[in-house]
């Protein structure tokens, strides 16, 4: 599992011109596009989820726990591409939906469960994601 992790100052994601998740402009908050591979199980999206909650990259070297950061979730399958050979990505090494999707959800409602205000997009949808990189900082998460 890897999450793409953003300190924003802002973001949305919208799906047919609708705003399904969003981190206000007034509140700091982290982006996280989170891609899901074959050996991926509920535990990797326990552990991850208390790493990006304690991860201290927002203002004052503080982490999303303590200031109470929002945190829009984003499934990102290209995270897994392998770009090794040739011009076009291969993405074998990407979960498919079935395995994915109940991943990517299990990781939202652990932040959940940390405490976290989270927000997600809409998983397989065609996304339009909107943000404003704040430093910019951006720190990928892999176990």
């Amino acid at each position: 599992m890897r999450v793409l992790v953003q300190r924003v100052s802002s973001a949305r994601v919208l799906v047919d011109g609708q705003v399904v998740g969003a981190i206000r402009p007034d509140k700091q908050g982290l982006l996280a596009f989170v891609g899901v591979t074959h050996s991926d199980d509920i535990d990797a999206t326990q552990r991850l989820a208390e790493k990006l909650w304690r991860l201290r990259i927002l203002d004052d070297e503080q982490s999303a726990a303590d200031v109470n950061a929002p945190i829009l979730v984003v499934s990102q399958f290209t995270l897994y591409a392998d770009t090794a050979k040739g011009r076009r990505p291969s993405w074998n090494a990407a979960a498919p939906r079935p395995v994915a999707e109940p991943l990517v959800n299990a990781f939202a409602g652990a932040l959940q469960r940390l405490g976290a205000h989270v927000q997600t997009g809409v998983f397989g949808a065609h996304m339009q994601v909107e943000l404003v990189n704040d430093g910019p900082v951006t720190v990928l998460l892999e176990l």
